[in-house]
């Protein structure tokens, strides 16, 4: 197939899977900058937090490989429909946790834990993280769909182009919940308006995303057949029988288990991040940070992201390889932990520079990396189980984060360095890849 048919296809199949990207993430990240003022609000500290931070992904642990699975049989569509339903339905529940008086059920004063108290709205906070966990395996299926769309020329540059729509959406989310969050109203506007932009994906997958789905071809196929599911016009697939993976199968394909550790460790060193940093913006000992600091905060990170994503990523992309940029971008990423733990203002803004451009490297090239790894019928799956692991070490990291945040303060930011040092350490043996048929089951 010749390269302008390609390119002229591309924009067509991908674009529908960017504004989803796009508008999830916008949904998501919009609560970033108000959910530790309403866990303070609701009785909750800094362990809390991290708790009610692990409840979506110990529920995505759940879901995710059964969500990944359901897409290779079913289709990614059908399955990004019903993950992004489920989370316009949980916003409904948080949004209920908004209405009902503060009412504390139990109350706790410890050395370890601090003083919290346990109340309704809290509970209630609890319930609707765990639903949008539960059904929230819409980034690995968006993994697996982009995977089905993409081929060894375009495969690191389509990841870039999906993390660059996800912080377009980390960009508008976090300022526009900083604005609106700072009105009269509190946090019922933002919370208002996750709710329209959940409703406006489910609408956007319904009415404009086309189905990737392709199944694993039978030997009889002619040549010209294998091209086009091979190209990008791979959507005239063939059905034939249908994969039967189990996890055992997926781990014996070649890097499989290496590339699942380093998915464990990447999350643990950035949820350990996730949960201190925004107890310390707030915190009167830390950068005492209002709603609208904190918003400011993260769209300029995701400002920053957008242009290591966009441009950067797409200009080195075409000269240096993938596992070198996964090198490169965790050995930069380790100073940002760094730069956070000395509690200075213009500091945390010089560690977003290092979060974007060490971020912005590593993840959409380890993203690429996975995706080549296994054959076409297992790339749910893969992401699916990939994405488990992130969320095993999301429990761990977000709940290690907030005890720790809580006895240590600012060393919480070293540990997550040390960890994310490790990962580029780890990622080493990464540079003698390669890729084939060496790569499938035995």
């Amino acid at each position: 197939m010749s390269t302008t048919t390609a390119s002229t296809k591309q924009p067509t199949s991908i674009f529908p899977l960017l504004l989803v990207n796009f508008i999830g993430t916008l949904g998501y990240s919009i609560i970033l900058p108000f959910l530790v003022f309403l866990v303070t609000k609701f009785g909750g500290n800094a362990v809390i937090y991290g708790v009610l931070g692990s409840v979506y992904p110990a529920f995505q642990l759940v879901g995710a490989p059964i969500l990944g699975k359901w897409s290779d049989k079913h289709g990614r569509r059908k399955i990004l429909l019903l993950s992004q339903a489920g989370t316009l339905f949980s916003w409904f529940i948080f949004l209920f946790a908004l209405l009902i008086p503060i009412q504390a059920l139990f109350k706790f004063e410890t050395s370890s834990l601090g003083a919290f108290s346990i109340t309704i709205p809290l509970l209630v906070l609890f319930l609707a993280r765990a639903l949008d966990g539960l059904t929230g395996g819409n980034v690995s299926v968006a993994n697996a769909y982009l995977a089905d769309i993409s081929d060894d020329t375009n495969r690191k540059a389509n990841f870039g182009k999906l993390s660059a729509s996800a912080n377009m959406g980390f960009i508008i989310g976090p300022i526009l919940a900083g604005v609106l969050g700072a009105t009269q109203f509190g946090e019922i506007i933002p919370v208002l308006a996750a709710i329209l932009i959940s409703l406006l994906a489910v609408w956007v997958i319904y009415k404009y995303l086309p189905e990737s789905k392709c199944e694993p071809m039978d030997e009889h196929i002619q040549q010209d057949g294998l091209e086009k599911v091979l190209s990008q016009e791979h959507k005239d697939c063939y059905t034939v029988e249908e994969s039967n993976a189990t996890l055992k199968d997926i781990l014996k394909i070649k890097h499989m288990p290496y590339m699942f550790v380093l998915y464990f460790l990447i999350f643990l060193g950035f949820n350990i991040f996730y949960t201190a940093f925004p107890m310390h913006a707030v915190s009167k000992t830390g950068l005492n940070w209002s709603i609208l600091d904190l918003g400011l905060f993260f769209s300029t990170l995701g400002g920053l992201m957008v242009l290591v994503n966009g441009p950067l990523l797409s200009y080195l992309s075409k000269r240096v390889s993938d596992e070198k940029l996964v090198v490169v971008g965790s050995f930069i990423l380790g100073f940002q932990f760094i730069l956070i733990s000395f509690n200075d203002v213009y500091l945390s803004y010089l560690a977003t520079l290092f979060f974007a451009v060490g971020n912005g490297l590593m993840w959409a090239s380890f993203l690429s990396i996975l995706a080549k790894i296994p054959p076409p019928q297992y790339q749910g799956y893969v992401q699916g189980v990939a994405n488990s692991f992130g969320s095993l070490a999301s429990i761990i990291g977000l709940i290690v984060g907030g005890f720790i945040y809580n006895t240590f303060g600012t060393v919480t930011f070293l540990l997550a360095a040390a960890v994310i040092f490790g990962v580029f350490v780890a990622c080493l043996p990464m540079l003698r890849f390669k890729y084939g048929q060496e790569n499938t089951n035995a």
